[in-house]
């Protein structure tokens, strides 16, 4: 197939772009920057759910038509370009006859959002599990040896309008550990879910790997291994170039980006988090984002299990990692915040209710000075505890470590054991269990009810800061979308179906709490129905149509 003005002359392009100026002029349509949702954020590529309805110019540099539209993932559409479309774009020829629909597409960038909203259950492992197998290459790496320059290597990524950086230096990778820079699938599977199960827009969306080297020797030795083949930075040149880094964030992006920091060894993840929570908008999700599903999780419980939080006493299985991922007490912090805000007592005082046991036994004070400093605000004085097994009625479950094959137990030993008096969820998923008759829906405990909305009621409402609030804002707004019917099923997480509904709702509260503390940057008002607002700013991948 051949068409004759696929590569048009610069005065071709030049032309159509001030015939495309013209019209829009005359029709009204208003091309200039401007502030529209997604806070406060110019939806360039027609990505969101209120621009759903308008016709799109596909601008770039200048029109995009013919052959460079259908290699660009924003505006492709493939078989589903209409014939007045293809004959206004030049198109004719580039593609085959038939106009097929966007069910029936191959792969691009909306038909991709598309097949994992419609599909999110059957895919989410996919995502997490195999993310950095056969997707674009959208990515940016950041190298050791780029110290001094990453202002200009991120001035380098085309996109301008960034809103969620997810970053990682591959040191724990899922359960597998040290990757290098083989770690990038994290930050692209993640940020997937942030656009597909939160309704961030693709565009503002910036992957980052810092390659600081690898301590993992299979790779070392690898002669096509594609990272820096040397040893972990470490100490002062490690934390300088991740500040260099912090600082050409904010500097390029402006405050209102939001650093996710993903997959980092513990002794870099607590470190990091304290260090920039109080100067940038950063969200750890191993540590916050763990700990706000399992608070979710735990306020839904009580509607089964009776009494308030303070009434229960919580024992923690791995004080510091669950499968080596830093949240054993980021949880426990976050359920202690949200006993202290329900009951006026002291944050001190509501750490007592919760205990922890690490690889040497149980944390209590005459340990202390051996303990690593995130263990010491739970080191409790050990008190006389008798028949503990007997004690256990209805024990609420939750075997947190991933893959499956890792988990504490799994939901058919829960609910044996217990006779089926168990309340389980896992990090991993679990078929539903037979039991004496009743079928018993385990629940999952998956970071994916969170980050995605969290995140997204950042971006809508222009937040600058994370603030503790906001994570119990997001465990109850969760809890609060488990229904009567789920708990009849034993349910305390809701299905993921509905994780968009989810997700607005949690995006809703979260803003909302971002404009009572006043940590905002948006300067126009607080929408009245904040959750209408949130389902508005929502990428939706279906295709626009073009003028």
């Amino acid at each position: 197939m051949i068409q004759p003005w696929a590569k048009r002359e610069k005065r071709d392009v030049e032309a159509e772009t001030k015939r495309a100026k013209r019209e829009s002029k005359e029709e009204g349509w208003d091309l200039s920057p401007r502030s529209t949702v997604g806070g406060g954020v110019e939806d360039v590529y027609g990505e969101d759910r209120a621009s759903e309805d308008q016709l799109v110019t596909p601008w770039t540099i200048s029109v995009a038509s013919g052959y460079n539209m259908l290699r660009d993932p924003h505006h492709n559409k493939g078989l589903a370009f209409t014939e007045r479309e293809r004959d206004a774009h030049y198109l004719r020829g580039l593609l085959p006859p038939a106009v097929i629909t966007q069910e029936l597409q191959e792969r691009n960038e909306r038909l991709f959002y598309k097949l994992l909203i419609d599909n999110v259950e059957e895919l989410l492992p996919v995502v997490y599990t195999d993310c950095w197998r056969g997707l674009p290459e959208i990515w940016k790496y950041l190298q050791a040896a780029s110290g001094g320059k990453i202002l200009e290597v991120l001035r380098n990524w085309p996109e301008k309008s960034i809103q969620v950086i997810v970053v990682t230096d591959g040191e724990r990778i899922l359960g597998l550990g040290d990757l290098g820079c083989q770690g990038m699938g994290i930050p692209v599977g993640k940020l997937s879910l942030y656009t597909a199960l939160g309704g961030v827009r693709p565009s503002a969306c910036l992957p980052v790997t810092i390659d600081v080297g690898t301590n993992n020797e299979q790779l070392l030795n690898d002669e096509f291994y594609i990272g820096l083949k040397q040893r972990r930075a470490t100490g002062k040149e490690y934390y300088d170039l991740l500040h260099e880094f912090m600082t050409a964030v904010k500097q390029n992006y402006g405050e209102k980006v939001l650093v996710q920091f993903e997959d980092f060894a513990n002794h870099n993840a607590f470190e990091l988090l304290a260090k920039y929570g109080t100067t940038h908008l950063v969200f750890n999700d191993d540590i916050q984002g763990t700990a706000s599903v399992v608070l979710a999780g735990l306020v839904a419980s009580l509607k089964l299990l009776g009494g308030t939080l303070a009434d229960h006493t919580f024992l923690f299985l791995g004080a510091g990692e669950v499968q080596n991922y830093p949240c054993g007490t980021g949880i426990a912090e976050l359920i202690a915040l949200e006993m202290s805000k329900q009951t006026k007592i002291p944050l001190e005082e509501t750490r007592k209710k919760i205990w922890l046991v690490d690889s040497k036994g149980l944390v209590v004070s005459s340990r202390k000075e051996s303990l690593q400093h995130f263990k010491k605000p739970w080191a409790h004085e050990r008190e006389p505890v008798n028949n503990l097994l007997d004690a256990v009625k209805k024990p609420l479950i939750m075997a947190l470590s991933n893959p499956t094959s890792q988990a504490e137990c799994t939901a058919e030993e829960a609910y044996t054991w217990t006779e089926g008096r168990a309340i389980f969820a896992s990090g991993s998923p679990f078929d539903p269990v037979e039991f004496n008759g009743k079928c018993f829906m385990p629940g999952q405990a998956n970071n994916a009810y969170i980050f995605p909305g969290l995140g997204f009621g950042l971006v809508i409402s222009g937040a600058i800061r994370v603030h503790d609030d906001m994570l119990l804002a997001a465990s109850e707004a969760l809890a609060g979308q488990v229904t009567q019917e789920h708990y009849d099923k034993g349910m305390i997480y809701p299905p993921l179906t509905n994780i968009r509904k989810i997700s607005a709702n949690i995006a809703a509260k979260v803003a909302a709490k971002a404009y009572e503390l006043g940590m905002f940057g948006n300067t126009a008002p607080r929408p009245a129905d904040l959750v209408k607002y949130a389902e508005s700013c929502m990428y939706t991948p279906n295709y626009r149509s073009y003028r």
